[in-house]
């Protein structure tokens, strides 16, 4: 357990994929060390850059494109607004000439070490960054992705953080559920209420509407872009043929023509046109499966997501959500949308601080696992349900993900990862209606027991089903395989 006090831009973050302890991560790292290195000792007379990735980032950073993000970091590119197929070619470019050039300085020597066999005893996600200046002095700095794009550096480690004071500190689901008794609020006031120690309630509200943005913008485009994803594996994208298997041609022009993008980007009257057909479950299950896999197809694909918690579980909070959207009896309001990723976020930080949200320490029960419980307490606070029920939905969802283990085949965030995603949707909606249909008075497993019980089924676990590719799927299916 952690005494950090987390808000909800920590939990959602703007990125590009794959992943967000092996890209987003140490793309920012790339960023911080510049950032250190200019202010001491300065970049002048700097003429060789060596960035050594350990564990499970040397073990699967081809596939996840670590080597892309620590250079596409170097090079200064930020990750919530680039054009990625820009930065693509600067970054291919460097690779292949073994030079970068620094913002607004001379071009550098540049190596990128895959240490596949040494893993750094403090985290499994471990990157140190080594610089030589003229006059052969070295600066090394090492740090960890700790998931969600998290870093952590080694030299922070010990020394106090920023704190602020909250008036409803939460280390644990215990401490939410007695500040919402005690102060008559819901789970998504007291976090609202805790983040305006942070900033004003309109920034809150505006930051929530641009993930949403960002969220429905992925959904949208993942479901019209047909191909196949990148990697070698030749894994065909699916979300685009549901969408038009469904949607056909619409009246409302949103249906693709074959081999061409819709003529509309509108994103509303897309789901519009999918809320006119009513809402049959057959039909409601595939648009959550196509929404879910949608947000990931996008990710493997080097795609804008957000770390929901993480990149490689980023399709379970926005398919419920935009369940919701679409099929919900309020068709989206910027309130309840707003009151579900409060909601959500609240439940990333309780496994966060009490486990993990990283596969390298945890499996794949910390991200598939850790946002299917997110999305699950999120739909149960916008559907009338009380505290109770929001932590007995949260507590469902991530007890039927206990122990899953994370064991992407090549090295890539697809097979499984990407229908993973979908099943996380669907087990996040039934843990939902299960404890909106339940007294939580009943319930004989708290959600602290099952956050406690998933950090030591992550210790307990096998570094090989640690997102190593060492284990399980990536071990028994062929490279060659033709589509998941």
């Amino acid at each position: 357990m952690t005494d950090e006090r987390l808000s909800i831009v920590d939990m959602f973050k703007i990125g590009v994929g794959p992943s967000s302890s092996h890209t987003l991560g140490p793309w920012r790292a790339a960023q911080q060390c510049v950032a250190a290195w200019g202010a001491s000792p300065g970049l002048d007379g700097l003429r060789r850059i060596d960035v050594h990735l350990f564990g499970s980032l040397a073990k699967t950073g081809r596939g996840h494109g670590t080597d892309v993000a620590v250079v596409a970091g170097l090079i200064g590119a930020d990750p919530e607004t680039c054009e990625m197929t820009e930065v693509h070619g600067r970054v291919t470019r460097a690779l292949a000439e073994a030079a970068v050039a620094l913002p607004g300085h001379d071009v550098v020597a540049l190596q990128v070490h895959f240490h596949t066999h040494e893993v750094l005893p403090q985290h499994p996600n471990g990157l140190r960054f080594s610089g030589v200046w003229s006059g052969d002095t070295v600066r090394e700095r090492t740090c960890f992705s700790v998931g969600g794009g998290f870093v952590v550096w080694e030299d922070d480690r010990g020394q106090s953080r920023e704190t602020v004071t909250l008036p409803y500190p939460v280390d644990t689901a215990e401490d939410l559920l007695r500040w919402c008794g005690e102060a008559g609020l819901s789970v998504s006031s007291v976090v609202l209420a805790n983040e305006a120690a942070w900033r004003p309630e309109a920034e809150t509200r505006a930051f929530i509407a641009r993930i949403w943005d960002v969220m429905r913008a992925c959904i949208h485009r993942g479901c019209h872009t047909p191909g196949r994803l990148p990697g070698g594996l030749n894994v065909r994208r699916r979300a685009a043929d549901i969408n038009t298997r469904l949607m056909g041609s619409t009246p409302t022009g949103i249906g693709p023509a074959p081999g061409r993008h819709p003529a509309t980007t509108d994103v509303d009257a897309w789901f519009a046109a999918i809320r006119a057909h009513g809402d049959d479950f057959a039909w409601t299950l595939d648009w959550v499966t196509a929404f879910a896999l949608a947000v990931n197809e996008e990710n493997a694909c080097f795609g804008r997501v957000v770390t929901a918690p993480t990149n490689g579980a980023a399709g379970v909070v926005p398919a419920v959500l935009a369940y919701d959207v679409v099929f919900g009896p309020e068709g989206g309001s910027p309130d309840r949308i707003a009151r579900f990723l409060l909601t959500a976020s609240e439940v990333g930080c309780l496994f966060k601080k009490g486990a993990t949200i990283s596969a390298a320490m945890g499996g794949c029960q910390a991200e598939i696992g850790v946002s299917s419980a997110m999305a699950a307490a999120g739909l149960t606070e916008v559907r009338g349900g009380s505290p109770s029920q929001v932590l007995m939905a949260a507590e469902i969802a991530m007890e039927h993900h206990l122990g899953l283990t994370c064991d992407p085949v090549g090295g890539l965030v697809q097979i499984p990862c990407i229908e993973r995603n979908t099943m996380g949707a669907i087990k996040a909606i039934t843990a939902s209606q299960l404890a909106l249909a339940s007294d939580p008075a009943n319930a004989k497993v708290p959600l602290d027991a099952v956050i406690h019980a998933m950090w030591t089924t992550a210790l307990d676990m096998s570094a090989k089903y640690k997102e190593t590719a060492d284990g399980g799927l990536a071990v028994h299916i062929p490279l060659s395989l033709s589509e998941c």
